[in-house]
C-alpha cells in the first residue's frame, strides 16, 4: 500500500491547473499527476505530453517535464544549502523553489 509523502500544486500563470504528489510504498517511490477539475474545463495542456484529461498521469519518478524546472549548476548548490535540500532530491528543489520558476508554471508545496 502506498502513500502520499510529498504534494505540490501545479500552477499556469497563477491559476491552479494540477497537483502533482509523490507516492510511496515499501521500497519504490512514484509520481502522479492530475488536472485540476475546474482547470479541465477551460484550461490549456500544461505540456505537449500532458494533454488534458480527468485521468490521472503515473510515473515511477519525476518526469523530465517537471524535472528540468529545477535549477542546475551553481545555483542548485545554493538553492540545496539554503533550503537544506539534498541535491539528488530534485521534487524537493522544486517545492523549495518553485513558486518563481522561468516561465508560466509554478509549484507550490501543498502540505
Amino acid at each position: 500500500m502506498s502513500h502520499v509523502n510529498r504534494k505540490a500544486k501545479i500552477f499556469v500563470n497563477g491559476v491552479l491547473s494540477g497537483t502533482l504528489e509523490e507516492r510511496i510504498n515499501e521500497k519504490v517511490s512514484a509520481f502522479v499527476f492530475q488536472y485540476a477539475i475546474d482547470y479541465l474545463k477551460d484550461g490549456s495542456p500544461i505540456g505537449f505530453h500532458f494533454p488534458l484529461t480527468g485521468t490521472p498521469y503515473e510515473f515511477n519518478e519525476l518526469p523530465p517535464f517537471f524535472s528540468n524546472l529545477a535549477s542546475e549548476g551553481w545555483l542548485k548548490e545554493i538553492q540545496c544549502k539554503q533550503g537544506g535540500v539534498d541535491r539528488d532530491d530534485i521534487f524537493g528543489l522544486l517545492l523549495a523553489n518553485g513558486k518563481e520558476l522561468i516561465g508560466a508554471l509554478s509549484i507550490v508545496p501543498d502540505y
